[in-house]
């Protein structure tokens, strides 16, 4: 399925100051808005994703998964910054009629969940039953929530944060300096700084996954090994992979996007009392061996938002477990949603 497309004409003020004359959206609906208008599912995507999640959030997503278009009307934008179709580096400033590319203004988490409360107008949808996310959809999703208090009826966060990490910025620079550290880069072309990109994408991973992941399905077997090990073709291997499907500029506002996250940030005197203005009853996920975003993170957020549930999940994967332990996802929020039912006695919208 191809992705949607909607134009906003209207000028977009960003949280820097700084404005965009317009917006383009690119984003997925699937199945079909109820009548009462109460089952939407509104999926918010992490770092390099695009808005296909029926792609890369499959065993969670799908027609025979537990959020199934049977059953919901499933939204996913495309975010603010990306290269996937919405308003972004690539796109065209009409002040100069090229493409933005390292010109781009610098965005917000905050500035990228106003643009989906854009595409949400203009769909019509006045409320939603799940807004979902991981990693860096997860902290979009609750700056969202915490601009529409009113709108979401329950919100489930993966392997994310109130603020970004001293620790998470620091890995973020690193691939910035990395992507910078190619020259053509500044050469503001589609194609700049793609071996940078590569190196910035070697130095992810080793936040995404960890020692132990690495010892398991990288390790060599041939003892008299002395160059090419596995671990080395399997880092080239997903740089090149990202250079082929994503974007140098896109790369550096996202990631810088992701550093800015801060639910305190002009609302608040701390993130304690920014977070008890979630209203949306709350699932907080944690990933076991996450080590970008540790569990102590997401018990932060299950401690401060207001009666908010923690779960935990073993993963041998890392941060990428957000993605891949999709059985076990699915049993924790069929739980979530069980125990709403039997805390408020009504029916909820589950495939359970």
């Amino acid at each position: 399925m191809s992705a949607k497309k909607f134009k906003y004409n209207k000028v977009f003020s960003l949280e820097s100051g700084t404005t965009l004359p317009s917006l383009d959206i690119a984003y997925h609906c699937y199945g079909t808005l109820n009548k009462e208008k109460n089952n939407v599912i509104w999926v918010c995507h992490a770092l390099t994703a695009n808005s296909d999640v029926f792609d890369w959030w499959k065993g969670l997503f799908g027609e025979n998964d537990f959020y199934n278009p049977n059953d919901y009307f499933i939204v996913c934008a495309n975010n603010l910054g990306s290269c996937y179709g919405t308003t972004g580096p690539l796109s065209i400033n009409p002040d100069t009629n090229a493409a933005w590319f390292s010109y781009f203004p610098h965005i917000t988490t905050r500035d990228q969940a106003r643009l989906l409360d854009v595409l949400r107008e203009h769909l019509g949808i006045t409320g939603i039953h799940t807004l979902i996310g991981g990693s860096q959809g997860a902290q979009i999703a609750q700056e969202w929530t915490l601009l529409k208090p009113e709108l979401v009826s329950n919100l489930v966060i993966i392997a994310t944060n109130a603020k970004h990490s001293p620790w998470g910025i620091a890995f973020n620079e690193s691939q910035r300096l990395a992507v910078k550290a190619d020259r053509t880069y500044y050469s503001n072309t589609e194609n700049g700084g793609q071996k940078g990109l590569a190196a910035a994408r070697s130095i992810a991973l080793l936040s995404y996954r960890n020692y132990n992941t690495y010892n398991e399905t990288q390790s060599d077997t041939n003892h008299n090994k002395t160059n090419d090990f596995a671990s080395s073709s399997y880092q080239r291997y997903q740089g090149e992979k990202l250079v082929k499907r994503f974007n140098a500029y896109s790369y550096v506002r996202l990631s810088e996007a992701m550093d800015s996250h801060n639910v305190a940030r002009g609302r608040a005197e701390s993130y304690e009392h920014a977070l008890n203005g979630i209203k949306a009853k709350t699932l907080v996920i944690g990933i076991s061996s996450d080590v970008l975003f540790p569990v102590t993170e997401q018990k932060f957020l299950a401690k401060h938002i207001p009666d908010a549930q923690y779960n935990e999940i073993d993963s041998f994967y890392g941060h990428d477990g957000f993605l891949l332990e999709t059985k076990q996802l699915t049993e924790v929020i069929k739980n979530f949603y069980k125990n709403d039912i039997r805390k408020n006695n009504k029916q909820i919208l589950t495939l359970i």
